[in-house]
């Protein structure tokens, strides 16, 4: 065993044990539906901020989206960082937060699916909600187990990659099922705290390699790197210091536009708004989150671009997924202290794939518990069953996301990016038009969730035909980007087309926003 293995290992226990204390301690805090779901409603700002932050990114951001955007983009790909932090995070907060604390509250409702119940009075829409949830999220959270296996067959290169899904898929499992919401909550803080820790270590690391030279190093050492090899990227339409991205600048704006908009419609991201206490942690919380994605997402892709001067211009041989582990052995494989770093980088990137696997999950376990087995029963289930069968599903949606995880699906980036937007797709126009209009009707929601699904199933369809999975995969940004388009269209103009029939109702819901 090496030392860096060692260290790691030994940073993996740690981790492991803290995270299983946590789980414990939460699970008292945990024995009602409201405590296990959101917490009781009563979680502070920057608990809230960091679980936000840290579901947003996941090792997916890193292994995914950084490397491959890095190394094909250049210094171009900050701008994804960028948007995800200003119109991700700090325009979701300050329009959303508010009004989904305010009218969740009112409605009681403490998922997606049962907020469109309530607000469009239809549990059909529960039910379709639930199923596309529990459905699609399937393969998003398989996407951040690929992720992770491949950091840490890196540094393992002996052990099989499903092993470290295995354990990993153990320990989330573990303090998710003991503690639901608040155990997640308190973890996502801990994980990011490593995360930003870890990030800030990473970039001094990757700047401060041989072949960088500092953030003047990287503009200087890229444009000489491209000026060498001019004929063979610019041949493959790349321009690695337009800091626009040139012939990719079209690319560029639609992965902005995904990764960033898309959170608008994602449940995960959405739920935490429901937990957080008060106006006033609202506003704490919107600058505290807006920070740390700026951290987070800035830093992913500074160091996924300068990829390219620390491997000498050779892509791995496990493709674009395997840049970021690379990139990591070659900065960080050397010396006592640089092990140590290593340990820690890989910490970060598990902190921050698991806060996004354990929102993925209570978001797919509780659409079914609570959401889709209730409405098809047609019976109430008592609170203490609903419990129990969330924390059951909980380990169930683990063991699939696991099980999809170890089948053979090359494409990280592109199974995540369907995922999240044909789930976005569908539920942004509805969410969001529900929360600012009365005049939106049953129809009206309904159509956007439909067309939001039909546009990316629909086109993916198509493309597989006419040409192959693998060309509909490069499409996939494109697609999620014009679903959650034409949800948020289609939802206001089918409302004025149909009638509210019971606009009563709707009146008293809005009556929420005066409350202080």
């Amino acid at each position: 065993m090496t030392n860096a293995q060692l260290y790691t290992i030994i940073a993996l226990c740690l981790y492991a044990v803290a995270m299983a204390l946590i789980g414990c301690i939460s699970y008292g805090k945990s024995k009602t539906l409201d405590g296990f779901l959101i917490g009781g409603r009563n979680i502070g700002a920057w608990v809230t901020a960091f679980a936000y932050g840290t579901t947003y990114f996941s090792a997916v951001v890193f292994v995914g989206y950084a490397g491959q955007h890095g190394w094909n983009i250049g210094i171009g790909a900050i701008w994804i960082g960028i948007g995800n932090a200003v119109l991700g995070c700090l325009l979701s907060w300050i329009l959303f937060a508010n009004k989904t604390r305010k009218m969740t509250k009112m409605l009681q409702a403490k998922t997606m699916p049962e907020f469109f119940e309530k607000r469009y009075s239809s549990k059909g829409m529960k039910i379709l909600a639930a199923v596309i949830i529990f459905v699609f999220l399937v393969p998003y959270s398989a996407a951040v187990y690929k992720g992770l296996g491949s950091l840490f067959g890196a540094v393992f290169p002996g052990v099989e990659t499903w092993v470290w899904m295995l354990i990993i898929a153990c320990l989330t499992a573990v303090y998710l099922v003991a503690g639901g919401y608040i155990a997640t909550a308190y973890t996502d803080l801990v994980q990011g705290i490593i995360m930003i820790v870890g990030v800030v270590c990473l970039i001094c690391s990757v700047l401060g390699h041989d072949n960088v030279g500092g953030f003047t190093g990287l503009i200087n050492n890229l444009a000489e790197y491209q000026a060498e090899n001019s004929e063979k990227l610019v041949k493959s339409g790349i321009e690695l210091t337009n800091i626009f991205g040139g012939s990719s600048f079209k690319f560029l704006c639609f992965n902005i536009m995904l990764t960033s908009f898309g959170t608008w419609g994602l449940p995960q991201m959405i739920g935490k708004f429901y937990a957080i206490k008060d106006t006033a942690a609202i506003k704490r919380g919107t600058i505290i989150s807006t920070i740390f994605c700026l951290i987070i997402g800035c830093g992913a892709y500074l160091i996924g671009s300068a990829s390219r001067l620390i491997l000498d211009g050779q892509l791995p041989d496990g493709g674009v997924d395997s840049i970021i582990p690379s990139v990591l052995m070659e900065v960080l494989g050397g010396g006592t202290l640089g092990i140590i770093l290593l340990a820690i980088i890989m910490i970060l990137l598990l902190s921050a794939s698991m806060s996004t696997l354990e929102a993925v999950v209570l978001t797919s376990a509780s659409a079914v518990a609570v959401d889709l087995i209730p409405a098809i029963r047609k019976k109430e289930t008592k609170p203490e069953k609903q419990m129990l069968l969330t924390r059951i599903l909980c380990l169930v949606f683990v063991a699939c996301s696991f099980i999809f995880a170890t089948q053979n699906i090359p494409i990280i980036v592109s199974l995540m990016s369907f995922s999240w937007g044909l789930v976005s797709g569908c539920f942004i126009g509805p969410y969001i038009w529900g929360l600012f209009s009365k005049r939106i009707t049953k129809a009206g929601a309904y159509a956007g969730i439909l067309s939001g699904l039909l546009t990316v199933g629909g086109a993916t369809l198509v493309i597989t035909l006419t040409s192959n999975f693998a060309n509909a995969a490069k499409h996939s940004p494109e697609m999620g980007v014009a679903a959650m388009a034409v949800s948020m269209i289609v939802v206001p103009i089918v409302s004025l087309i149909t009638k509210n029939k019971d606009k009563d109702r709707v009146e008293e819901i809005f009556t929420c926003y005066n409350e202080a």
